[in-house]
């Protein structure tokens, strides 16, 4: 089965999104792009809001948000009440994101990590399964009631 995976950011992401899109469409994803288009100055939640939404909706399995810092998007997807996106610079988070805080957007920040490291980010967060147990009760405490 094809896993349907969002991708959006913003300008500062963009290079890294057009790049990430064709890796994981070789590995069989079917990824939705929510923009943007292009380099030009662009704000992020235009694009990550309705990635979220989908994620939420159960529309997407995952999502992969792309900004300068990684703060603005990961902020903007985390005003979604069935939303954790994680912050991640490293292969280590990504994993843990996934395993013991079931995260469902990875968000990256594309000035400060190249891109051989956000691609490993994303392939660890996406190939990662969230570990219950515990966990479970944790996660299930994070949502506003």
């Amino acid at each position: 089965m094809m896993r349907k995976i969002g991708i959006g950011g913003d300008h500062a992401g963009f290079e890294y999104k057009e790049e990430l899109k064709k890796i994981l469409s070789s590995k069989g994803f079917d990824v939705t792009d929510f923009g943007p288009d292009s380099d030009a100055s662009t704000d992020y939640p235009d694009y990550v809001h309705p990635m979220a939404t989908a994620v939420e909706k159960g529309d997407l399995e995952l999502g992969i948000a792309i900004c300068g810092s990684g703060n603005g998007v990961c902020m903007t997807v985390n005003k979604h009440q069935d939303i954790r996106g994680a912050l991640v610079w490293n292969t280590e988070l990504a994993a843990l994101a996934r395993q013991h805080n079931n995260a469902n957007i990875v968000c990256i920040p594309s000035r400060f990590i190249d891109f051989d490291l956000a691609s490993e980010i994303v392939d660890t967060f996406l190939n990662t399964d969230f570990e219950g147990g515990r966990h479970q009760r944790r996660v299930g405490k994070i949502a506003c009631q």
